[in-house]
């Protein structure tokens, strides 16, 4: 008997691989801290904070404020509260102090925004406590504000 080499078969197929990559944002902020105001100085107190957004590539975002919790708060005087006693401050998305920092709801003000990169992209908050509120008494103030980044 004659010897046959022996033979394998083979096939193939094939394998789909497939992904969607969602967008998406996170966010995180630094405080705003005026440390001691002097309200009898007669001068402003300014101070800065800040936040930082990080999108996926391509992703358009938009970061709003909310008017925070003091009663009576607008986005244009926002309130720091002690007990009771109010003092009043402003957020601003300039260093000049000119331009509210707001929402989409108030045509008067202005979001923060881009276009993701995949990166940390900072903004810087501008804050001031306006001078003449001389009737506020001493106290520890405390707001808290809503930042919404919108994407």
């Amino acid at each position: 008997m004659a010897a046959f080499p022996a033979s394998a078969a083979t096939t193939t197929s094939s394998l789909a691989v497939n992904a969607t990559v969602t967008a998406n944002c996170s966010a995180t902020t630094t405080a705003v801290a005026f440390g001691n105001v002097n309200v009898l100085s007669g001068t402003n107190t300014d101070a800065t904070g800040g936040f930082s957004v990080t999108c996926t590539s391509g992703t358009a975002w938009s970061a709003s404020a909310s008017a925070g919790a003091g009663t009576g708060a607008t986005l244009a005087v926002r309130k720091m509260a002690s007990g009771a006693n109010l003092l009043n401050y402003a957020l601003y998305t300039d260093s000049a102090r000119t331009t509210v920092w707001g929402d989409a709801a108030d045509a008067t003000t202005v979001k923060f925004s881009g276009t993701g990169n995949g990166a940390a992209q900072a903004s810087t908050i501008y804050a001031r406590v306006p001078s003449g509120q001389t009737s506020v008494p001493a106290g520890s103030y405390a707001d808290t504000v809503t930042v919404t980044v919108t994407y």
